[in-house]
């Protein structure tokens, strides 16, 4: 419940600086001549969560799955080129390293090791993703309420090409469980959250928030479900996913334009034509 709580504590964190102490007896001509009371700074990026919601249409329970599918085909944009070309390289080398990674960590690990490596999978990950998603409904503050909107189209996004991409690739398990091991699904919504944490908080989070998807990473390792290939592949899959959601529900929505329609009107006994408008 790490990813929740973290998001939970941003939502109660006092956002910009507090007012500044005030005189007693501020000199005459301040008294006489007030000047107007300074701007609200959004580059301290400290208001947004003192904001009203919104109404532009984006962001809504009932534009989920716009979002999604958006999300889902905005993951093939150029702007990823770069963490992808990152994440194959180090996938690569990964499959390099992966028995002696095994060899040399993998155990039964312990209550920490058991913990970390369910935390972002199955039901886990349900009830942490939609509890995110309910607080973040209930709040007034603007940047809560699409971060944690971001976070379940991300992980959304984030399990459909993970399961998609293991039932191509059929990799055993290093435990031979089943085929199913690359890449690694926990370790993808971990840096799927994360990354959408991060794109509107961050550097408040991103600490935080990737050594936490590291570490599921590196407890599916532990626990000898994965090799270290299937983790690199899975962060990188995640952070793309979680970027590209920032990115595509940001986007401000199309306007509905007003359409006409010309069709003409034949009968026995009625010749015109028909012209209907639509808002």
């Amino acid at each position: 419940m790490a990813t929740a709580l973290l998001a939970l504590a941003l939502w109660a964190t006092p956002e910009g600086p507090g007012p500044s102490p005030v005189s007693e007896e501020p000199p005459a001509a301040a008294q006489e001549t007030p000047g107007p009371p300074p701007p609200a700074s959004l580059e301290a990026g400290d208001r947004e969560d003192a904001r009203p919601p919104r109404k532009d249409g984006r962001r809504t329970l009932r534009r989920f799955p716009a979002s999604f599918g958006r999300t889902t085909i905005g993951v093939f944009h150029r702007d990823n080129l770069v963490p992808l070309a990152i994440g194959a390289t180090a996938t690569a080398i990964g499959t390099a390293y992966d028995e002696q990674v095994r060899d040399s960590i993998a155990s039964e690990g312990d209550d920490l090791t058991a913990t970390l490596s369910t935390l972002f999978g199955g039901i886990e990950g349900v009830a942490i993703v939609g509890s995110v998603l309910a607080a973040g409904r209930l709040a007034r503050g603007q940047r809560f309420r699409d971060a944690t909107y971001d976070m379940a189209v991300a992980a959304g996004v984030s399990v459909t090409y993970t399961f998609a991409l293991k039932y191509a690739v059929g990799r055993e398990r290093p435990n031979g469980e089943d085929d199913l091991s690359f890449p690694s699904g926990h370790t993808s919504n971990a840096f799927a959250l994360a990354a959408a944490l991060d794109g509107h908080y961050g550097k408040k989070v991103t600490i935080p928030a990737y050594t936490l998807a590291a570490l599921v990473g590196w407890a599916r390792l532990r626990d000898n479900v994965h090799w270290l290939s299937d983790v690199l592949a899975g962060a990188t899959l995640g952070y793309i996913v979680g970027r590209t959601t920032v990115r595509v529900n940001g986007a401000p929505l199309e306007p509905k334009r007003p359409t006409v329609t010309v069709a003409p009107i034949l009968g026995r006994d009625v010749r015109g034509v028909q012209v209907a408008v639509s808002f």
